[in-house]
């Protein structure tokens, strides 16, 4: 049995049965049947259905996002974006998947020589809870309308929106088993991985769900793509615009209560504006309204779960013994509710977990650099490699620095985020493969090569 607990109120807002073994065995072999169908509809056919379920999506939009709000604690005005971007999504890939599938072409020694995409069959999605829709939302839909069918495993906190988005698709027209929601312990994740006919395994999650689920995926040759997080950095140089620069950390930082892969994490800035900075992050920090996130005045609610908060706790207190300095923050605000300050620390050295590892949770951390090239060598000085952030009005300079940046994608004078149109993904220990744009729709194809003499 898995419970959905409101994050803020802490009462127990669902309670669901988890599937059986037998249950679990016929959702798979019924996916693998729709399979056969569904391959064979036409890019037209697939894209109404798409764009009938993102009409569903922006008319219901404050109903999702009030579940999405209960169930994991985002402040209502994020659940309201993230519905509004699967919609986005759905449109996008309603009317571009036809040309980012077409045929291409090559000049060899054959009188034709071309390749197809084609779809391959079952794709297991395993999904965490922080975007609980947009996460399942982004593997699930190139994925379906390439052609293959969808087995959701979502985080157990985030059940009723799992369910929802299942009860979505029947919604919008699409066959039966098209995309399934499975409810089951990790424990059978595993049965799931070596099934026959699972032909791809999809996971964003943490480095350590990574390696257990790519593992598994290799010992059965199984195709999988990792979104494993990061450590991203935000570099400001001197000569950034100042103002803009702060608000846009502390955004990126402290969205979704600082649960997000892709946010600011370690801030290096140059030493030339290192004090201003910190005083104005420090004051942004103390000005948000933390409170019940259904509230539209509310800037951040709480974390989502209290392990979540006791490890992001752990980060602080550990890093803080090793000599980190709190500049504001480093405190649970009461014992009763799961809402950690929103945090500020200096003096961090490498050694330090609020370096080296993930923070996912309220807490910024800011490290001088003496120069753009030194800002780059601290950048790349972690094992993580998702995003980044660069800010200055040297758009040369910066178009070079990023080409030397180690990260899946770097954002110049803007916030890291996802976009359809553009390529998802990281390389070093964030993960591998890519989700969005024609390379997100073409991971889960076969690339088959026509020769003809």
């Amino acid at each position: 049995m898995f419970k959905s607990i409101d994050p803020y109120s802490g009462k127990v807002i669902g309670n669901y049965k988890t599937h059986t073994k037998n249950e679990l065995k016929e959702i798979i072999e019924k996916s693998h049947s729709a399979y056969h169908n569904w391959k064979r509809n036409n890019f037209s056919s697939k894209g109404k259905l798409f764009l009938h379920l993102g009409e569903l999506l922006r008319n219901n939009k404050e109903e999702y996002a009030q579940l999405i709000t209960r169930e994991m604690g985002k402040i209502i005005s994020e659940s309201r974006a993230e519905i509004e971007k699967c919609a986005w999504l759905c449109d996008y890939y309603a009317n571009y998947s036809e040309s980012m599938l077409q045929p291409e072409y090559f000049n060899t020694d054959a009188g034709k020589s071309y390749v197809i995409f084609e779809p391959i069959g079952i794709i297991y999605g395993i999904m965490p809870w922080n975007f609980p829709f947009w996460q399942a939302f982004r593997a699930a839909v190139p994925t379906i309308m390439a052609g293959n069918t969808f087995i959701l495993k979502h985080a157990p906190n985030v059940t009723g929106t799992a369910l929802l988005i299942e009860k979505l698709f029947l919604e919008a027209g699409f066959p039966e088993n098209v995309f399934r929601t499975i409810v089951i312990p990790v424990e059978l994740s595993e049965s799931v991985i070596a099934h026959p006919y699972i032909e791809g395994i999809t996971l964003t999650g943490s480095q350590r769900a990574g390696a257990a689920v790519a593992s598994q995926a290799g010992k059965h040759l199984k195709k999988s793509v990792m979104e494993l997080g990061g450590s991203d950095p935000y570099i400001v140089l001197k000569d950034a615009e100042f103002n803009q620069s702060c608000k846009t950390g502390v955004c990126s930082r402290m969205m979704n209560a600082g649960q997000v892969c892709i946010s600011a994490k370690r801030f290096i800035v140059e030493e030339p504006v290192l004090e201003q900075f910190i005083e104005e992050q420090k004051r942004l920090l103390e000005n948000m309204v933390l409170g019940n996130p259904l509230e539209e005045n509310t800037d951040m609610g709480p974390m989502a779960r209290i392990d979540l908060l006791e490890n992001i706790e752990s980060q602080i207190d550990k890093s803080v013994e090793m000599g980190a300095t709190v500049i504001t923050g480093g405190k649970r605000l009461n014992d009763k509710q799961l809402f950690y300050a929103p945090t500020l620390l200096t003096d961090i050295t490498k050694k330090m977990p609020v370096w080296k590892e993930e923070t996912f949770g309220p807490v910024s951390v800011i490290i001088p650099a003496k120069d753009a090239e030194d800002a780059i060598k601290i950048a790349n000085d972690t094992s993580f490699g998702l995003g980044a952030s660069l800010w200055t009005q040297d758009l040369e300079l910066a178009e070079k620095m990023a080409k030397k940046i180690e990260a899946g994608g770097v954002f110049i004078n803007g916030m890291t985020k996802s976009d359809p149109r553009l390529p998802f993904g990281g390389t070093k220990r964030s993960g591998y493969g890519r989700e969005l744009s024609y390379l997100g729709i073409r991971e889960f194809t076969n690339a088959k090569t026509i020769w003809i003499a």
